[in-house]
């Protein structure tokens, strides 16, 4: 059985200091045999992470890279330079990063492929905002993405790839999807895997879910069919709180 992936995006948050202090704080479930508890630091804390991991089941990964290896790309960082500190994940098409740095399809494919041929295990976001969720365009949107995203990855290299659906409309907003929401969408997801690819490697790659994940509602969302992990934001950042979520178990419904 698959590991469960919980995954902690901390973006812009947390000294060096912090970092050290939040890592010692969430130190029970760094060793966790149920799930795969994945920490994604700021870059300056990448090092210090990977101290306190050291000896620990938990892996850690970049918010972000270039898709070159190297080169005059001023304030970016590559493939290298994540591996020279441990990095094994790398988060990439975070909707932050395509609306704010004004990411588009294209460059995201190009770090997608530039990760799996390093032998990295990208996490590829995608996800629609609310008003394309109100159109009713959501299935249209995520296979735009999905299919621009994992151009030219053959079926080994696509295994590789873990993808995040995060609704543009529930990240940091505190609006969760419903577990009913989640699973729709986890389910279109699969079925253009499949047409994409094959059953086999739809049912093998590994779908999470991210947009205002809590201790409360995750219970709620681990009944959820298809649904092989989540990337947490805010949430992370306490660690009480991720905790709980690392912990938690899905809602008995009677």
């Amino acid at each position: 059985m698959v590991k469960l992936i919980i995954a902690a995006n901390w973006k812009m948050n947390k000294t060096r200091k912090e970092a050290a202090s939040l890592i010692k704080k969430v130190r029970p479930i760094l060793n966790n045999k149920q799930r795969e508890v994945v920490i994604f630091p700021p870059f300056t804390c990448l090092d210090v992470v990977s101290k306190l991991l050291k000896g620990k089941s938990a892996k850690f990964g970049a918010q972000n890279m270039h898709y070159e290896t190297k080169g005059p790309y001023t304030g970016e960082i590559s493939v290298d330079m994540l591996k020279e500190v441990g990095c094994s994940y790398v988060l990439i098409g975070h909707s932050e990063r395509r609306i704010n740095c004004n990411e588009n399809d294209e460059d995201v494919n190009r770090k997608i492929r530039t990760a799996v041929e390093n032998e990295f295990t990208p996490i590829l976001c995608i996800g629609e905002n609310l008003d394309e969720r109100e159109s009713e365009r959501t299935d249209a949107i995520l296979e735009e993405q999905i299919r621009n995203g994992l151009n030219g990855l053959t079926k080994d290299k696509v295994l590789k790839v873990v993808i995040a659906y995060e609704p543009i409309w529930a990240i940091g907003t505190g609006r969760s999807a419903t577990t009913e929401q989640a699973s729709h969408a986890h389910s279109e997801i699969r079925k253009l895997l499949t047409n994409m690819y094959d059953r086999d490697v739809a049912q093998k790659m590994r779908i999470l879910y991210g947009g205002s994940v809590t201790s409360e509602n995750i219970s709620s969302l681990l009944r959820g069919k298809g649904i092989d992990g989540f990337l947490v934001g805010g949430a992370s950042l306490k660690p009480d709180e991720f905790i709980k979520i690392v912990k938690a178990k899905p809602k008995v419904v009677r």
